[in-house]
């Protein structure tokens, strides 16, 4: 090895020290399980479980994991996220690209209000999570016209994912499977926000997603990186689809409708 130590040798061999995978020859293990076992005994939402938590999930984790994460999964060509998608393909890009554009588009607006309200609720219930606390809260993020994340809806009055996730969450801290200490806190912040406003303002697939991974004991960055795989499945789904259409360079607009244009009249370059 070219006279290279043995401390040289494990300073190599630690460059990408891992927890999560043991690759050997003929040997594969996740968390320590065989692959063949996880591949003859687990889902999808199980291994992503298995993947970032160290541990395989029980049986209320991994339905509650999986619901979240189909929550997400697709909301249509309206998403900025399925639209970008399918415009890549239009313009010869390969789908493993669509489905990058699709995800890069998955910012703070965009497929972050989940981590955003996570972060709200932890402060909240770090703070006791009371109607007033919960109350001034709301009114803070409310002064010049902001929002709470997680609450409200473009398309929908009330998400119509709101009542099977809130369902199971009930579901799972009757039996006591989680403490349900979030969940309490966002029905607070749902209340809140009615009184404010002076109408309904439901929790939306961001604040329930958020409600489940508070509960499940996720770390607040972890709510976007899950979302971005729970809606690269229906980035992928709509760019296959817009892959078999065939149709070249769709823009955001079909060509005979032309954007507002509200610059300078036209004019002419000086000739002296």
């Amino acid at each position: 090895m070219g006279g290279k130590s043995d401390a040289d040798l494990d300073g190599v061999r630690c460059w990408w020290r891992t927890s999560i995978t043991d690759v050997q020859p003929g040997e594969l293990r996740l968390r320590g399980y065989p692959i063949e076992e996880l591949i003859a005994s687990t889902s999808y939402a199980g291994a992503v479980w298995l993947l970032i938590t160290g541990e395989r999930p029980t049986r209320t984790q991994l339905r509650l994991l999986d619901a979240a994460m189909v929550a997400g999964v697709d909301h249509g060509p309206q998403a900025p996220s399925i639209a970008a998608a399918r415009m890549s393909v239009t313009c010869g890009n390969p789908l493993n690209s669509a489905v990058s554009v699709g995800v890069a588009m998955l910012g703070d607006t965009h497929g972050g209000a989940g981590q955003q309200c996570m972060e709200l609720l932890e402060r909240l219930v770090e703070s006791g999570g009371g109607e007033d606390t919960v109350a001034e809260a709301v009114a803070s993020l409310r002064v010049d016209g902001g929002y709470v994340p997680g609450f409200g809806h473009r398309f929908h009055p009330q998400d119509p994912r709101r009542a099977p996730l809130l369902a199971l969450l009930h579901e799972a801290a009757d039996i006591g499977e989680i403490e349900g200490l979030y969940l309490d806190c966002g029905e607070r912040l749902e209340r809140a926000l009615a009184t404010s406003t002076g109408k309904a303002v439901p929790i939306n697939v961001d604040g329930l997603i958020a409600l489940v991974y508070c509960e499940l004991g996720l770390p607040a960055p972890l709510a976007r990186g899950l979302f971005c795989l729970s809606r690269a499945a229906g980035v992928l789904a709509h760019a296959w689809e817009e892959m078999q259409g065939g149709r070249r360079i769709k823009g955001p607009l079909p060509p005979q409708i032309l954007p507002v244009y509200d610059g300078p009249m036209p004019r002419h370059v000086p000739t002296t």
